[in-house]
């Protein structure tokens, strides 16, 4: 079959089984078989699929179809500019996540960071899934020590995958831990995109991303907030004075998380291009 009817019915069949997106989605899989971008798909209509590439191509369809993320089935996903490993032992990095690495260069440019000459800036991540923060935050603060963990062993792994796929292992450090475990402070900056769904908004969380995504990196518990009201006031000990703790939100808890951040300086809240409330962040008190 040739590329161009091949498209055509792949797009019609997501279509037929309610995929959002189904022409980029059946794009997206027939780049990845042929391991070629989108301009050689319409450059190259009459291209023939050889038997072995119809049938790759009908298995991704057919796992796209059921419901699982193209980023499982391609096994990437971009974040910040770098092309990342994903499998389902971890969260799918999404494009709001980048507005904490956004909120963490505007706290930058307003100063923080250039600490007493000589002082190297200690970061750490807590839960850090495929690593996509810490990598990030690596290559924006090339001096800095960063720190990342993770309950999880296997999203560790792929974690220390995508710091060596773009040559950041030895910018980064990996440990398996709950929250900051026993990480050595003080730190100048605590990030984290950290569950925040409460189990009664369950229903309204994208099919896919309840059936295929790890549910501890998407669920918190009955009210959204049970992680993050224990990882406030261990980042609140493990900060030095006038350190930033920097984390992902939905807009369900924005109010409750505003009340467990009582005490803390400079409080503020983000929101995403979609208006809704995304990232916090809040200053440790000098005094």
């Amino acid at each position: 079959m040739e590329l161009k009817p091949a498209l055509q019915i792949a797009a019609a069949r997501l279509t037929a089984e309610r995929v959002p997106s189904p022409q980029m989605n059946a794009e997206l899989l027939l780049r990845f078989i042929l391991n070629c971008d989108r301009a050689y798909l319409f450059a190259h209509p009459e291209r023939q699929l050889s038997a072995e590439e119809e049938s790759r191509y009908e298995a991704a369809l057919a796992e796209r179809a059921r419901g699982v993320p193209a980023q499982y089935i391609t096994g990437h996903q971009e974040f910040w500019g770098m092309d990342l490993i994903v499998t389902p032992a971890v969260l799918i990095p999404r494009p709001e996540t980048e507005h904490l690495i956004e909120t963490v260069l505007q706290l930058r440019d307003s100063g923080f960071g250039r600490g007493s000459p000589g002082a190297r800036l200690r970061i750490a991540e807590v839960g850090t899934g495929s690593g996509c923060i810490a990598l990030a935050l690596a290559k924006e603060f090339p001096a800095a020590e960063i720190h990342a963990t993770d309950i999880s062993a296997a999203a560790l792994e792929i974690a220390r995958a995508n710091a060596a796929r773009h040559q950041l292992e030895k910018r980064v450090q990996f440990h398996q831990a709950d929250l900051l475990g026993n990480l050595a402070p003080p730190f100048d900056l605590i990030v984290s995109n950290p569950p925040y769904v409460g189990d009664s908004e369950e229903d309204q969380v994208q099919l896919e991303v309840r059936k295929f995504e790890p549910r501890s990196a998407v669920f918190a518990g009955t009210r959204g907030t049970e992680v993050i009201a224990r990882l406030i006031p261990q980042a609140h000990q493990a900060l030095k004075p006038g350190g930033w703790l920097v984390f992902e939100i939905s807009g369900t808890i924005a109010d409750e998380v505003s009340r467990l951040l009582s005490g803390w300086d400079d409080t503020g809240v983000i929101a995403d291009l979609q208006s809704i409330p995304r990232v916090v962040r809040a200053r440790k008190r000098t005094a």
